[in-house]
């Protein structure tokens, strides 16, 4: 089953069922009138969605075209988002940036944190910022959107929360980490509003790209058509998401609705770029810097800057879009 979130005049948009090929979609309003919604009622809202679907696929509802452009977010804002450091590789590789201490990287307890969710970006809404010198960067990652959760939850209750999988660009600027990290109470100037792809996917449709609480599908990321990379979300993934919902949950509970992030998808490797079409590369542009430094002693690759475009999707062995497109333009704030 998949879902998305048309753009309408309401806040939480239209939630609509998404045909398997993602050519059609047919409303879903008679049976919740917003994904959060549907998750508030998941056990009444699932098998109604999941019949709406069967019909679609099998052209007992006509449907309309499907635009990835009209769409929003999936949960255009939640009651929680909650990113989290799956990739021990990142953390490896980043970790000698300024701001960053050694005694973030273990393999104990995944680090976590709270971003901003009462304002999700849509897959093409352009990325704003407020002015060109910030170092804006890109992370890919895949993530789940859940039941509710108890607090001191264990892995059994927090791999039964998983309802729906999608992926998404935490957008950075990593000039800023230092101060919210040094002088706050942790990430928020340097984390502004996250992309999520167009589609919700539940885990039983994904098949095998989804096991062992991660999705196995490479996801790929180009900057100006340019292939930066497209590390696999299911490899190094030390932390999968049923840790991360245990830690999540580990002083509170967690509601229907909340968003779990895996971090910033990272593959062991020796590259630099530019990488070859076969290559894995990069989810962001700090790691690719950290590894030029080590090769060259300087870093070469630039962040983000005006007119730069962004695309990031997650693609199975046909080259399919499997949750459609993030494709992002980076834009100065209009004062």
């Amino acid at each position: 089953m998949k879902l998305a979130t048309l753009r309408n005049a309401r806040p939480d948009g239209q939630l609509v069922v998404v045909s398997a090929d993602l050519a059609r979609y047919v409303s879903a309003g008679r049976i919740a009138a917003n994904l959060q919604a549907a998750m508030d009622e998941w056990e009444r809202a699932a098998p109604a969605l999941a019949e709406l679907a069967a019909q679609l696929d099998a052209g007992a509802i006509a449907g309309q075209p499907f635009d990835p452009a009209l769409a929003h977010a999936p949960l255009p804002r939640a009651y929680q988002w909650i990113d989290g450091s799956g990739y021990l590789s990142h953390l490896e590789r980043v970790r000698s940036l300024k701001g960053s201490k050694d005694e973030e990287l273990q393999s104990v307890r995944p680090l976590i944190y709270q971003g901003g969710s009462d304002s999700l970006s849509a897959p093409t809404d352009p990325i704003i910022v407020p002015a060109d010198d910030l170092a804006l960067d890109f992370e890919a990652e895949a993530a789940v959107i859940i039941g509710p959760v108890p607090m001191g939850a264990t892995r059994e209750q927090a791999e039964a929360a998983i309802r729906l999988v999608t992926v998404l660009n935490d957008v950075s600027l990593r000039r800023l980490v230092v101060d919210d990290l040094q002088n706050g109470f942790g990430f928020f100037h340097a984390k502004p509003s996250t992309a999520f792809a167009p589609l919700a996917i539940t885990p039983q449709s994904l098949g095998l790209h989804w096991r062992d609480n991660r999705l196995h599908l490479p996801v790929r990321v180009e900057v100006n058509d340019t292939l930066y990379g497209q590390p696999n979300a299911g490899i190094g993934m030390h932390f999968d998401f049923a840790d991360l919902i245990v830690e999540a949950a580990r002083t509170r509970a967690l509601a229907a609705g909340t968003i779990i992030g895996g971090g910033t998808i990272s593959n062991p490797h020796d590259e630099t770029l530019p990488i070859k079409r076969d290559g894995i590369g990069f989810a962001c542009i700090a790691e690719a810097r950290t590894a030029e430094k080590a090769k060259y002693g300087r870093a070469r690759t630039p962040f983000l800057k005006p007119g730069d475009r962004v695309r990031i999707g997650a693609i199975d062995a046909e080259g399919r879009s499997l949750f459609g497109d993030m494709e992002q333009i980076v834009q100065l704030l209009d004062r």
